[in-house]
């Protein structure tokens, strides 16, 4: 196990940088940089205090499980279909409400409208695969067409729905639990 490196990727992850880690722990940039490259070992109370900072077990950091998921197959993915509300909605990646985002393909018939959703500190993202989807943002309306983006944060009521007379589809990705 490369423990400078699993030390960088965590502090990465925590979109820190080597100064922030090093104020936080109370180690200066240079020492941080040097365990990252394994050209220092820390003491034990150093790195549990890393450890601490990086939201990590000394447990966690050391466990060696094999690698999660990084490809998931049509059979892996779950299905919802609500007709009377006229969607069809397809997680692409098994468990992801439980992670930072969550990726789902929404299949819209004529007419077809997703929930509404109250405000939230989530970050959307929606692709056009075909057709065209409306997003009702508080007051406002967007619309966006075939091979168009929405990106919004959802801090006021909002609901996308189908914007054109055929099927409309839609790569939908949010953080947090959007959905």
């Amino acid at each position: 196990m490369d423990i400078g490196q699993k030390i960088r990727d965590l502090r990465i992850r925590k979109n820190l940088t080597q100064e922030e880690l090093g104020e936080r722990t109370d180690l200066s940039k240079g020492y941080i940089s040097q365990l990252e490259h394994n050209q220092s070992s820390p003491s034990m109370e150093t790195f549990f205090d890393i450890l601490n900072v990086l939201g990590q077990t000394p447990a966690d950091f050391f466990n060696d499980a094999a690698p999660s998921q990084l490809v998931y197959r049509q059979a892996d993915q779950t299905v919802y279909d609500d007709d009377e509300k006229g969607y069809s909605l397809r997680w692409l990646v098994p468990e992801s409400n439980e992670n930072e985002m969550e990726p789902v393909l929404i299949t819209f018939e004529p007419d077809g409208t997703f929930k509404t959703f109250e405000p939230s500190p989530a970050e959307t993202f929606i692709y056009v695969v075909s057709g065209q989807i409306s997003l009702q943002l508080g007051e406002d309306e967007y619309i966006a067409k075939r091979g168009e983006t929405i990106y919004f944060h959802a801090t006021k009521q909002h609901q996308i729905h189908n914007h054109s007379t055929g099927k409309s589809v839609c790569i939908l990705v949010a953080t947090a639990s959007y959905l």
